[in-house]
């Protein structure tokens, strides 16, 4: 195979991992907390004795886009939303992770837990106990918790280290292996939850775009293959 055809390919391989991804977001697009992915292409240039420079274009690094959400009235009592930077601070069976994602209840034990049943912590890493039968359950902007208005907890809110170096969960939990920190900025609204950030509409026409230029490379690489036959038979005779 020519360097054409081999350029050709890392472009198709490359296009079709962004497909993935664009179709995960609108899949995600009524999803809590989702942060919306893309897809960074680089180019690898190398020069050719005696001839032009070879380039070949990959799409292997993926970002999270951290942009805030539409929030969401809901009524929950136990629904929150964060304004502004940073995430909840939730325990898995694999390790703490933060999420956006705050649509949490109590447990039959009085713990907070996220849908999946993942204990929400405070910021010190502690489940967040809510005892049973509290009365007039509200919670204040940096996220602590009253009952009847005496406090009885916080809900952790932090910050990631590195936020570009996180590695995402299962949609809306992420790992950040750098470690966190408080985030003193943030503000924690009660019976609101945050919408997924997907841009739908934006994802939809890159998906036409996408599919249109795979297309494209589809169509060269047929060409070229017809052509590379053609020759082969024409010095066959």
């Amino acid at each position: 195979m020519e360097n054409s055809g081999y350029t050709t390919l890392t472009r198709q391989a490359g296009l079709m991992r962004e497909m993935r991804i664009v179709a995960n977001n609108i899949a995600n697009s009524a999803t809590t907390g989702y942060r919306q992915e893309g897809l960074v292409f680089s180019e690898y240039v190398k020069s050719v004795e005696g001839g032009s420079s070879l380039s070949m274009g990959q799409g292997n690094v993926r970002h999270t886009s951290f942009q805030q959400g539409a929030l969401t009235q809901t009524g929950g009592t136990f629904d929150f939303a964060i304004e502004g930077e940073g995430f909840f601070l939730v325990e898995t069976p694999a390790g703490e992770r933060l999420t956006r994602s705050g649509a949490f209840s109590p447990n039959a034990e009085g713990d907070l837990v996220t849908f999946d049943g993942y204990r929400v912590l405070d910021a010190g890493g502690t489940p967040v106990f809510i005892p049973p039968g509290a009365a007039d359950v509200a919670v204040s902007a940096d996220g602590t918790i009253s009952s009847e208005g005496n406090p009885i907890g916080q809900i952790g809110v932090v910050q990631p280290l590195n936020a570009r170096e996180m590695v995402r969960e299962d949609g809306v939990m992420f790992r950040a292996d750098d470690g966190y920190e408080p985030a003193e900025q943030a503000r924690v609204l009660q019976r609101f939850v945050e919408n997924s950030n997907v841009d739908a509409v934006t994802q939809l026409t890159r998906m036409i775009e996408v599919q249109r230029a795979y297309e494209l490379g589809a169509s060269f690489l047929d060409a070229e293959d017809q052509r590379v036959r053609s020759a082969l038979r024409a010095l066959s005779q």
